[in-house]
């Protein structure tokens, strides 16, 4: 990674749309600073297309979709895109699996969940999990005291035991099932709504996140940043980003946006 205020002033150039993490990336210490809701504002009226890209719950990316200047909300770790077309006043929900598949998903997850409370009573599901459709979230520090890394790494090696996919951010292990992911469901959208084919989203799309869960992103795209606050992570990402900003959280990402524009 080298320091974004070394970059070119016309490093990205070529991109045409932002994708970024939400948590810890956009947010900061928990909460949403002005001056990130206004790097989004200002990318909005400049005509760009900002795509969240997040494990958070379904519920929370239906409001996200709806009240922030944003094309689109790619959630659960890729189990799907809300997009709200503000003209028709309608949302747009996909989905990776169906009615019936997900509802098959829950059963495995929750009995996994269980298994792995039993072992360690210490363990607990995210504050958010009751507005989620797809995966298991276990809170390993946003309003828990931090888990042993055994502990998250056992949790994490249960879930895949189980067949389920896990993956760590930076304050959440999330579980799911089936073959979906960040990077696979944001191509979807970028190929669905915006006709942006794999090709061409290797150069077009500029990826900002800050935990070893983005690596996928980092490893695809062309153009990559991670906020200051993806430093500690770095041992854990094979696939660094290419920049890394001064700043951490949503400043970073103000940061990223005033380069950029």
């Amino acid at each position: 990674m080298q320091s974004l205020s070394a970059a070119p002033q016309n490093v990205f150039a070529s991109v045409e749309f932002i994708l970024t993490d939400l948590d810890d990336t956009v947010t900061f210490e928990g909460r949403l600073p002005a001056a990130s809701y206004a790097a989004l504002e200002d990318l909005e009226a400049a005509g760009k297309h900002v795509v969240i890209v997040t494990g958070r719950p379904a519920g929370w990316c239906d409001l996200i979709a709806r009240f922030f200047p944003v094309s689109a909300v790619v959630g659960e770790n890729g189990a799907f895109y809300f997009r709200y077309d503000r003209i028709t006043r309608t949302m747009h929900r996909v989905f990776q699996r169906n009615d019936a598949e997900r509802q098959a998903d829950r059963l495995r997850l929750d009995a996994t969940t269980a298994a792995i409370v039993m072992r360690y009573p210490q363990v607990r599901l995210s504050a958010d999990q009751g507005y989620r459709i797809s995966d298991v979230a276990i809170d390993f520090c946003e309003d828990v005291p931090r888990l042993d890394d055994a502990v998250i790494a056992d949790v994490v090696a249960m879930f895949e035991a189980a067949g389920a996919t896990a993956k760590v951010s930076s304050i959440h292990v999330n579980a799911w099932i089936g073959d979906f992911s960040k990077l696979e469901m944001s191509l979807r959208l970028l190929s669905d709504v915006f006709d942006i084919s794999p090709d061409d989203a290797l150069t077009k799309v500029l990826y900002i996140g800050d935990s070893p869960n983005d690596q996928p992103m980092f490893t695809y795209f062309r153009h990559t940043v991670g906020v200051a606050n993806i430093a500690p992570f770095v041992p854990q990402i094979q696939s660094l980003p290419a920049w890394i900003t001064r700043e951490p959280g949503g400043f970073g990402f103000a940061e990223v946006t005033a380069k950029f524009l």
